[in-house]
């Protein structure tokens, strides 16, 4: 038998190899958030997504915060400087053994680690109680997988804050997670690092026609 919580393209052709003539059995994916978790999308760039999460972190006073990037090599960079901001953290990715991402999980469960940086891959099965933040530091590729991350925040009855982060390359994604939940998300436009990518495009020139420059409209004759 082959699981998966989400279904991407990737994940369909890999079932397509590893199984002959499989029945397929699926639930409607969860495609609504749950009122209690506040949502807020930053629009910053690329390169001032680090430290826009450590204004966020130390303006706010966050007290716990489960951090998702898209690759593994994406977390470890994200561990550093946060460690260089002196703010404790730590990385569970595919890469760390079973020990190292267990540590790391109590750690963060005994307030020892303000932060835990995560791939989707390994932060599945985590249940964290009383987690405040959930911070889209990549969005996602398969809309899906944003309902999952949040629904770690705002359990049991908890209230609870998701914040995304939006560079321009990752419209697209946005627009799928908002098609997807039907719903847009709100945007906190008064931060430090906005994306700068509205003011890099020039406006669109303005058609001038021929009477508008004082000269009379010539008519050919036929």
């Amino acid at each position: 038998m082959f699981f998966s919580a989400t279904m991407p393209p990737e994940i369909q052709k890999l079932s397509q190899v590893l199984l002959t003539n499989p029945v397929k059995v699926e639930v409607t994916p969860p495609a609504s958030t749950v009122d209690k978790i506040e949502q807020s999308l930053y629009h910053t760039n690329k390169a001032d997504k680090q430290s826009l999460l450590i204004h966020l972190l130390k303006e706010n006073n966050i007290r716990t915060a489960l951090v998702f990037t898209r690759t593994k090599h994406g977390a470890d960079k994200v561990v550093r400087f946060l460690h260089n901001a002196n703010i404790r953290a730590a990385a569970i990715h595919g890469n760390k053994s079973q020990n190292a991402r267990q540590g790391a999980l109590n750690d963060f469960k005994n307030g020892r680690l303000k932060v835990l940086v995560a791939t989707d891959i390994a932060a599945r099965g985590i249940d964290i109680d009383e987690l405040t933040h959930v911070f889209n530091y990549d969005l996602p590729n398969v809309p899906e997988t944003y309902v999952h991350r949040i629904g770690r925040t705002g359990r049991a009855g908890n209230l609870g804050t998701a914040i995304a982060f939006c560079d321009v390359e990752e419209r697209t994604e946005l627009r799928d997670i908002e098609k997807l939940i039907a719903k847009r998300i709100p945007v906190i436009e008064n931060h430090p690092y906005p994306s700068v990518a509205a003011t890099i495009m020039p406006p669109a020139p303005q058609r001038i026609m021929p009477r508008q420059m004082g000269r009379p409209m010539q008519r050919r004759r036929y």
